[in-house]
């Protein structure tokens, strides 16, 4: 979140039990702070209430589109003294929303030269209809490292965009989505799949639907190296920051638990636990052209092999 008032109070808050709980936490597109400096401070509070904590500025596929480039990136990333930056890719929510962006033409050339320019590195995201294998080959060919796939299952931002537009307009949106609203998109489990099948390096971000602590332990255990969420912290945080503090407490601790009862101490270990794929997202990896047993066994340990090297 960011760029208006409120939003500094809740990214401080954010912020504090980033901080206090050492888990990385993620700005909303900076763009705003950009063009508007007074509002830069609804985002600089990130860093100010989180010094340690890492942190990941962000901007918008289609900002890059417009013009946005280098010089923007370094803005977001000097505005919070970010860890890394985030390019987020919403064309679903861009197609619904009143005044959306459409124009993703250059978007992968601006995309390359932030990840040839940077000291930092440059995560690519989706925003909740989630990334591909082809998406994830893409943009693995011009360098990306990183990738936070942002599947079907969690806010569905086609249809927050619809009622939006709906509450604007005498109750219809301008565009109304009818069933793509609640159809279409990867779903978190394949897309996490997809991309370590396509990037059996990189680094991922099992994020779309993740609401606790077993959640968590599903997309690591299916290849991620890290859970993300918002909406179940943002709830959370609506009972104030003690609210949120329990809720991550709770989370890790369910976690934690995971991890013990298949025998580790690690969440590695949960990459080495036995794991069953059955029923439709067996389904649905099979029609992929992915071999689930070979999946398992070999591409979905690719973080120990990389791991192991850079502990060497």
């Amino acid at each position: 979140t960011g760029g208006h008032p409120e939003a500094e109070r809740v990214n401080a808050q954010l912020a504090e039990v980033a901080e206090r709980f050492g888990i990385a936490l993620g700005v909303g597109s900076q763009r705003a702070g950009i063009e508007s400096p007074s509002l830069a401070p609804t985002f600089s509070v990130v860093r100010e209430k989180a010094p340690s904590a890492f942190i990941v500025a962000n901007l918008g596929a289609p900002q890059l589109g417009k013009g946005y480039g280098l010089r923007e990136a370094v803005a977001a990333i000097d505005m919070i003294k970010a860890d890394a930056i985030a390019v987020h890719f919403n064309p679903g929510q861009e197609a619904y929303q009143d005044e959306g962006d459409t124009g993703f033409s250059g978007v992968l050339a601006k995309l390359e030269e932030l990840v040839e320019e940077l000291s930092v590195p440059v995560i690519v995201k989706e925003v909740g209809t989630g990334l591909s294998r082809e998406d994830v080959a893409l943009l693995s060919s011009i360098g990306v490292k990183c990738f936070d796939v942002a599947g079907l299952g969690g806010t569905n931002w086609v249809k927050v965009e619809a009622l939006r537009s709906a509450a604007r307009h005498g109750g219809l949106p301008l565009r109304d989505p009818g069933p793509l609203a609640d159809r279409w998109g990867n779903p978190t489990a394949v897309a996490v799949v997809d991309a370590r099948a396509a990037a059996p390096w990189a680094y991922i971000v099992g994020s779309g639907g993740v609401r606790n602590g077993l959640d968590a332990v599903k997309v690591i255990a299916l290849g991620a190296d890290v859970a993300g969420f918002a909406a179940p912290a943002l709830r959370a945080l609506s009972r104030g920051p003690q609210g949120l503090t329990s809720f991550i407490e709770g989370l890790i601790y369910q976690l934690k638990t995971a991890i013990f009862m298949v025998g580790g101490t690690r969440v590695e270990d949960l990459w080495r636990s036995g794991l069953t794929i059955w029923g439709r997202l067996n389904e649905e990896l099979e029609i992929r052209g992915i071999d689930v047993e070979r999946y398992i066994l070999t591409s979905r340990l690719e973080p120990l092999l990389w791991r192991n090297k850079l502990a060497v």
